[in-house]
């Protein structure tokens, strides 16, 4: 079987949660079928055999975000001769395995990872480029002979955001883990480098700067929270200026309300992160729309209680009480946090449970061979419909 996977995140350009899903499994599928990878960026010879990169056209460069797109896109779709079936991940990507559908006459597969209409906030950085990403993620989802959710919430909502789709073409295939790279680390020299004072427990946040995100919610709910906890974000690549400077003012705030905040703008090697992922007293995960948040997994693995949001998938990862805690978004959403957190920092015996607990559940239900097994047999399925 000869499958084309599309995506805009591939290694070592890899920023969000879609990315590290199509990372994970590439190297899965890999192993199942002929696989070709078309991701965007310029070619680099440290690309192995089957992967493509593409960039927008030199024309657009300075256009809508959403034209540069449709352009990679365009590409994309030129490029798939010769496969059997196309598998598109995000809005970057659906478009050319929608085109690639009608030129080439293949099967096409959509993984929806989040929804454009679950995030109006996103007008903020495309303008008018929003109308041309939900039109473009509409029409692929619509027309694809399979679309995969990566959540039980997340096929509701692609239901109820897509009722023309037909309920049987919708299938639920969780994300995944590798147990294997995210696994306690008891080494400490990541936390002496940042300064982390060894002593005090810290709640850890891992995630872009974005409304979706909830990181401003976030910065106001840890204001009061136990004094000898420190706070520690990796947090960057804010979606628009606006939101850059909204996190400033409530970094700025907050590092005058309390010490022992620490923020690290760049994005850190995964290593790294797995260090400070075994060592935090909590993982904190503030996210208004959350498909299913492999953020959370990753916090699990490493033996991390999690305090996220009822929200989304996140319930099917994190399990309440017995993982982490989780929390309503309501108009209490913040004190939620806060009250969420002190009670984690406070029983580090409980929160210890709740970590060996969560990496068990992330061993047992959350392994990527398992989720490429269950993509290929979608494949399968679909090729037999045609």
């Amino acid at each position: 079987m000869r499958v084309g996977l599309l995506t805009r995140e591939y290694p070592p350009d890899v920023y969000g949660g879609a990315g590290v899903h199509v990372e994970f499994l590439a190297r899965e599928l890999a192993a199942l079928v002929d696989l070709d990878v078309h991701c965007w960026g310029e070619a680099s010879g440290a690309d192995g055999a089957g992967v493509s990169r593409h960039r927008s056209w030199p024309a657009l460069d300075g256009a809508n975000e959403a034209l540069r797109t449709l352009s990679v896109d365009l590409a994309m779709a030129d490029a798939l001769t010769g496969r059997d079936l196309v598998h598109s991940h995000t809005w970057y990507a659906n478009l050319g395995g929608h085109l690639a559908k009608l030129l080439h006459g293949v099967p096409h597969v959509v993984t929806a990872h989040s929804l454009e209409p679950l995030r109006p906030w996103k007008a903020e950085r495309l303008g008018g480029g929003y109308a041309v990403s939900s039109w473009t993620e509409r029409t692929a989802i619509e027309a694809a002979d399979a679309v995969i959710a990566v959540s039980g919430a997340m096929r509701d909502d692609i239901l109820a955001c897509y009722p023309a789709l037909p309920a049987d073409r919708v299938h639920v295939v969780h994300n995944g883990i590798d147990t294997r790279l995210y696994r306690p680390d008891p080494a400490t020299d990541v936390l002496d480098r940042i300064g982390l004072d060894r002593s005090r427990p810290y709640v850890l946040f891992v995630g872009r700067i974005t409304r979706q995100k909830g990181v401003p919610h976030l910065l106001r709910a840890v204001r009061d929270i136990d004094p000898s906890a420190q706070v520690v974000l990796c947090a960057g690549a804010p979606d628009t200026p606006e939101i850059d400077r909204e996190f400033r003012d409530l970094h700025r705030e907050l590092s005058r309300a309390r010490e022992g905040v620490h923020w690290l703008p760049q994005m850190l090697p995964r290593a790294e992160v797995v260090q400070l992922l075994t060592h935090a007293a909590v993982f904190v995960c503030p996210s208004v729309y959350e498909p299913l948040g492999i953020v959370n997994l990753e916090a699990m693995a490493c033996g991390t209680p999690v305090v996220a949001s009822r929200t989304g998938g996140i319930p099917e990862v994190v399990a309440d009480g017995e993982t982490g805690v989780l929390v309503e978004v309501d108009d209490d959403f913040e004190a939620g946090l806060a009250r969420a957190l002190d009670a984690v920092i406070g029983d580090p015996a409980a929160g210890r449970r709740m970590g060996e607990a969560g990496r068990e559940r992330a061993v047992a239900e959350f392994g990527w061979d398992a989720v490429a097994r269950r993509t290929v047999r979608l494949y399968e399925d679909v090729l037999a419909q045609v």
